[in-house]
């Protein structure tokens, strides 16, 4: 049987170009920059070392041992502060927390026709348009405004009817 002749880009080639490139340089001449590897410190290897005995780990107690990490405002035994200072106040998980909009903003921002939370988004008036929006009414409005919000005070309600 003869031997097929196999037709590819690199049969197609001149012959020079097939031959594999020679490394400029072998990976056992490669070496780390000098100073960028420090040498790791030995500990427990006797006093001349200047880190033998206690390994740098100080005296006797929970700090010398293996696997000891304290707790943020651990105070080792002593009340910790944040069980000392005195509790005060009371916050409520029901408030209601509203995007507060004065009239005069509405009127700053030339807001015409319909007005909702999407609106006020586009205009930079508010943060979030899924959160509860509050008119207020700090200023005028000249302009009719039909606006969309979750609370309106009681002096913005008369100044946009």
């Amino acid at each position: 049987m003869a031997k097929k002749e196999i037709l590819n880009y690199s049969s197609l080639l001149p012959a020079k170009k097939r031959v594999k490139p020679q490394r400029k340089t072998t990976v056992e001449a490669l070496s780390p920059a000098e100073g960028s590897r420090k040498k790791a410190r030995r500990v427990g290897r006797g006093p001349s070392s200047g880190s033998g005995k206690t390994s740098g780990r100080g005296g006797k107690g929970q700090t010398a041992r293996s696997g000891y990490s304290h707790k943020r405002g651990h105070e080792g035994g002593q009340l910790p502060l944040k069980l000392r200072v005195p509790k005060r106040g009371f916050r409520s998980k029901f408030k209601e927390v509203f995007q507060e909009v004065n009239l005069f903003r509405l009127e700053k921002a030339g807001l015409q026709g319909a007005v909702g939370p999407g609106e006020l988004l586009a205009a930079g008036l508010i943060r979030n348009a899924t959160r509860k929006i509050k008119i207020l009414g700090t200023g005028e409005i000249k302009q009719a405004l039909k606006i969309t919000a979750d609370a309106f005070s009681e002096s913005a309600r008369t100044k946009i009817e």
